[in-house]
């Protein structure tokens, strides 16, 4: 009858007795296991985590699961392999110092680790603040410099996090970096200045690429918003570069959201005019205005007497943004007025002069 190996007799074999820096082959063979275990176990957790995650973000429509499954993905076979390696340490008796050695490095890798994961969710804050579903171009020169000064942030952050946690003090080094970088801004205060203003343009967006927009006596289309300056294509065909601070601080006419224009314009007639066919001049640019297409009356007045003419104000509006569909418009009513005051004997005045002499 064969005789069955009990544990105890497993370990009563002389082999797994011999020590090495005060452990047992015995404890290296379960600390080996167990560190082969954890990393089954860590690599599990992470794959059912992404498949739950990714079934998830198909049944939502918000994208912010789509994040965290690139965050859980980001974590990658060394670190938990390394994660694994130091749980698998704590069957064995370790030396202070390289338990020390240990601590540190899980600090530092956890702090990278973390860092990562805060990148993606800055590049997801940013793509999600700036992107435009309407195909809307946006200057990524100064969304790629804020990612980076973001990421400079959280890099200076994470680094004194590591350096606070290894017992290294940070006061002085903090008081360092602040009086440098006081001297720093005021040296660069003109281009930090820019740049911030930039920054303004971006989040508030006084005005987007494309828009049609008048800044004191400059006027023209916006081509690109840099980080010192934007650039404007002017009427004539010139570019006008004028720097962020300036345009921040500027009282700015933007026309992208101008869905109809209102337009106000006067004309004057003889004072010779009958008095019959002035009263019937607001029912005739009334007339000249009902079958045109895209123009809505609103009123015409005789509003004053002025030096040489009876002067009457028009209002109408033209149902487009566009100019040229204005400058169309305002063409076809001269046009049209021109031809009825012909045909209805009223003469358009002009500067005249009577003078009298008395003998």
């Amino acid at each position: 009858m064969p005789t069955s190996f009990t544990l105890d007799q497993f370990y009563s074999i002389p082999f797994w007795n011999y020590m090495y820096w005060g452990n047992a082959v015995a404890d290296y063979a379960i600390a080996l296991v167990a560190f082969l275990l954890f990393l089954v176990l860590f690599k599990f957790i992470q794959l059912v985590a992404l498949q739950q995650l990714k079934g998830f973000s198909k049944r939502t429509k918000t994208d912010i699961d789509d994040t965290l499954v690139e965050i859980v993905g980001s974590i990658k076979p060394p670190f938990y392999s390394f994660l694994a390696l130091y749980f698998s340490f704590f069957f064995l008796e370790v030396h202070p110092f390289a338990d020390k050695i240990l601590n540190t490095f899980l600090l530092i890798w956890a702090v990278l680790q973390g860092i990562v994961a805060v990148q993606i969710l800055i590049n997801y804050a940013v793509h999600k603040k700036f992107f435009k579903p309407n195909g809307e171009e946006v200057d990524q020169s100064s969304i790629s410099f804020l990612k980076m000064l973001l990421k400079v942030a959280l890099w200076l952050v994470g680094s004194m996090l590591i350096l606070s946690n290894l017992g290294v003090n940070i006061t002085s080094l903090v008081a360092g970096l602040g009086i440098g970088g006081l001297a720093v801004a005021l040296a660069l205060q003109n281009i930090l200045s820019d740049l911030f203003s930039s920054f303004a343009i971006h989040f508030d967006k006084p005005f987007v690429v494309g828009d049609f927009v008048i800044v004191g006596e400059h006027m023209g289309v916006v081509e690109k918003i840099g980080i010192k300056t934007t650039r404007i294509r002017a009427l004539q065909g010139e570019e006008i570069v004028i720097s962020n601070q300036e345009l921040t601080s500027a009282r700015i006419q933007n026309f992208r959201k101008l869905e109809e224009r209102r337009i106000s314009f006067d004309f004057g007639v003889l004072y010779e005019t009958p008095t019959e066919k002035v009263k019937k001049i607001p029912e005739l640019v009334k007339g000249a205005m009902e079958d045109m297409i895209g123009v809505r009356f609103d009123r015409s007045h005789f509003m004053r007497f002025d030096d040489s003419a009876l002067v009457f104000s028009t209002v109408y509006y033209v149902e487009s943004n566009d100019y040229l569909d204005y400058a169309n418009a305002q063409q076809e009513i001269n046009l049209k007025l021109l031809e009825t005051f012909t045909k209805e004997g009223i003469v358009f005045a002009y500067p005249t002069r009577t003078i009298r002499l008395v003998k």
